[in-house]
């Protein structure tokens, strides 16, 4: 009888373990299994991605080494031997071009007339003296702001562009005379502004109108 009993004690121990193995079990982790499948998905998918990529730019590498002539400038990458009719990045020190470069470290040609900055250009008068035509039409604007006195727009007139127009004035200022009339048409630009600054709409008219008859005067000196 005592064995039986014993017998029966050491069963439910033995059930009541398994309840429990099967109580924890069910709040383990799940497997990582369904997520190393969807990084692998992913990594597949980046990889391929990638590797269309690359096909697609390897596409397009013939026709910029194929450019013609008078194209955007073609460069040769570490080219020793090189395509003449491009340009290098210095790697080759000029030895794969057609003509002689600015330095071994330059990709353009020795070319100074086109290279150098050469103030007797008639290009760059030709755009100053544009500037001078745009600072007349802004300062035109003037006598209007003064009649309704409006001293903010006259003093922003004065000053949104004027850089430029000293710039430009600087720049074609040649002869003692022409320099003379260029600080003269600064003076009255400056009392222009000066005017506006103290609200004294008589003298602000008066020299706007200086301003714009100074211009003309150096814009004729030329």
């Amino acid at each position: 009888h005592t064995f039986v009993c014993t017998l029966k004690k050491e069963k439910m121990k033995l059930a009541v373990l398994a309840a429990l193995v099967a109580s924890a079990s069910a709040f383990a982790p799940a497997s990582s299994s369904g997520r190393t499948s969807v990084a692998m998905e992913a990594e597949n998918s980046r990889r391929e991605a990638m590797a269309q990529f690359g096909a697609a730019a390897a596409m397009f590498l013939p026709v910029a080494a194929n450019a013609a002539a008078g194209e955007s400038p073609r460069f040769s990458v570490f080219g020793v031997i090189g395509d003449g009719s491009s340009y290098s990045e210095g790697a080759a020190y000029g030895s794969d071009q057609s003509t002689k470069v600015y330095s071994p470290y330059s990709v353009y040609g020795d070319d100074k007339e086109k290279a150098l900055y050469n103030p007797d250009n008639s290009d760059y008068a030709a755009r100053k003296k544009a500037v001078l035509g745009e600072t007349k039409v802004r300062l035109s604007k003037l006598e209007a702001y003064i009649a309704r006195k409006e001293w903010f727009n006259v003093k922003d007139e004065l000053t949104r562009y004027m850089y430029e127009t000293r710039g430009a004035v600087r720049g074609l200022s040649k002869t003692v005379q022409q320099k003379e009339k260029a600080e003269e048409f600064f003076q009255a630009m400056e009392a222009t502004y000066t005017a506006a600054t103290l609200r004294k709409q008589e003298a602000c008219s008066a020299a706007a109108a200086a301003s714009i008859a100074k211009l003309d005067a150096f814009t004729a000196s030329l």
